[in-house]
């Protein structure tokens, strides 16, 4: 693509030049050399008629003599650069500046005929073969007493009209090439400012279409071509990143599977061979049901992602008390709290509080936050659970005061599979999917969720819900 629209820009500005030659040279001197004849034969129309009107008239009603005349027209003659005659009906030159005046030598311009300009006042030829060249005659009658009584000629070289249409043509032919070199300029912005860029944009194009969404390029513009650029760089960085998630995501999957199906095999194998006795059997049966459990936990997870990742995902939205999601999401928990002492305290809005959700999905991400709560909470701790009416929503907190999680790990804990370090020693059972659940189910309700945590002082979750359409708060 690049070569073809550069080579097709260069053939266009070379058709132009060719084009632009061809009419010069051909239509333009054809054309001007016209326009300068009639011009100049306009003009000396005009001064023949008024010479016959003038001095002629009266060379021929005796008001001036011959000399007088001659005299006359000669001073006009160098004036007009051309030659004066005057002729009588029959031919005979009476008077011809380009000749001195003699009464004894006749000239008689034979076949003279004064309609040889036909329905134009102009004529280019010999006149008659009176002229070596050709010339551009015009003819005038002199008339007296309603009879014509001669004709005043006036004639120009061609030559020189042809000299004047050169000089005009050499202006044409200087233009010509100064809009050459300015089209020959505009073709060199079009180069740095159009094609260059474009050829970055087609170049990148090529590398994301092999794939390689890792290439960069810059394009310092600030049109329509730089926000292309822009446009198809971030394009990339977004492929790019999702490729990237998508490895991680498998990477993750492969890891958080190959751990309980190793542990699975190694104790079962153990087993067979009798490198665990018999009467440990029950023991390490139990493990191995502890990691397929994890392996159930572990699906059932993924497979809520991905359901909660399709657009347009259907919610059974209905008006609930919450406050008894809550507490029996609490109850639920009873068992664990108490074998490492630890107590759920609830301080709700009321006794009975209606908010306009999805109530086994809410009861799914209080379950998760409580559940992460009591993992990273100390023994003898208390974990608080509380909802704040404000702005027409309701915001539910747990709070914890756990290990924390640590500041640079803040933006990553909605991440799949993401662990952070501090963490990976309490939760050996962790997915890692569990808070990219809550986000997504948060989302999906078109809500808020965030997180206040200082590391070694414990996290407190704050979601919102929405509240039922008629409720008046």
């Amino acid at each position: 693509m690049r070569k073809t629209l550069y080579l097709k820009f260069i053939l266009a500005y070379l058709i132009f030049g060719v084009f632009g030659f061809g009419i010069v040279t051909i239509f333009v001197p054809n054309m001007t050399e016209n326009y300068m004849v009639r011009e100049k034969a306009q003009s000396l129309y005009q001064e023949a008629t008024l010479i016959a009107n003038t001095y002629a008239t009266g060379l021929y009603t005796s008001e001036a003599s011959l000399e007088t005349v001659q005299l006359q027209l000669d001073s006009l003659s160098v004036y007009l650069n051309s030659v004066i005659r005057i002729i009588n009906p029959s031919g005979r030159m009476v008077l011809d500046t380009e000749n001195p005046f003699s009464v004894e030598d006749v000239v008689t311009v034979e076949n003279f005929d004064p309609t040889v300009t036909g329905s134009s006042y102009y004529v280019v030829n010999d006149f008659f073969h009176t002229f070596p060249v050709e010339v551009l005659t015009v003819i005038a009658p002199i008339t007296s007493e309603y009879k014509v009584r001669g004709y005043v000629t006036i004639h120009t070289r061609m030559s020189d009209i042809q000299d004047s249409c050169n000089m005009m043509l050499n202006i044409s032919y200087i233009t010509l090439a100064i809009l050459m070199i300015l089209s020959l300029i505009i073709l060199i912005f079009f180069n740095q400012l159009v094609y260059r860029p474009l050829r970055k944009i087609t170049k990148a194009a090529e590398q994301y279409a092999e794939g390689n969404y890792h290439y960069t390029f810059h394009v310092d513009s600030g049109d329509e071509m730089g926000y292309l650029a822009n446009c198809l760089s971030y394009m990339s960085d977004t492929i790019a990143g999702q490729e990237d998630d998508q490895k991680k995501f498998i990477a993750n999957v492969s890891h958080d599977f190959r751990s309980p199906l190793t542990s699975i095999k190694g104790y079962l194998e153990a087993m067979i061979d009798g490198t665990i006795p018999p009467e440990l059997h029950e023991k390490y049966l139990k493990v191995v049901l502890n990691e397929t459990e994890r392996l159930t936990k572990l699906t059932n997870g993924l497979l809520t992602l991905n359901n909660l990742n399709t657009k347009g995902m259907r919610l059974d939205l209905t008006d609930f008390d919450i406050n008894r999601i809550i507490r029996d999401t609490a109850a639920s928990f009873e068992g664990t709290c108490r074998k490492k002492s630890i107590a759920i305290e609830l301080k709700l809005t009321g006794d009975e509080f209606e908010v306009h959700a999805d109530m086994s999905r809410i009861q799914q991400v209080l379950y998760n936050l409580i559940d992460n709560a009591i993992k990273f909470s100390h023994h003898d701790s208390v974990i608080k659970v509380e909802t704040t009416l404000k702005n027409n929503k309701l915001f539910v907190s747990v709070k914890d005061t756990g290990i924390g999680i640590p500041k640079e790990d803040l933006k990553l804990i909605w991440t799949r599979f993401y662990k952070s370090d501090s963490s990976r020693g309490k939760d050996k059972k962790g997915t890692g999917l569990g808070l990219s659940i809550v986000k997504e189910i948060i989302n999906a309700h078109g809500e808020n969720i965030n997180v206040i945590s200082t590391q070694g002082e414990g996290s407190e979750f704050i979601f919102s819900l929405g509240l039922p359409d008629d409720d008046e708060i």
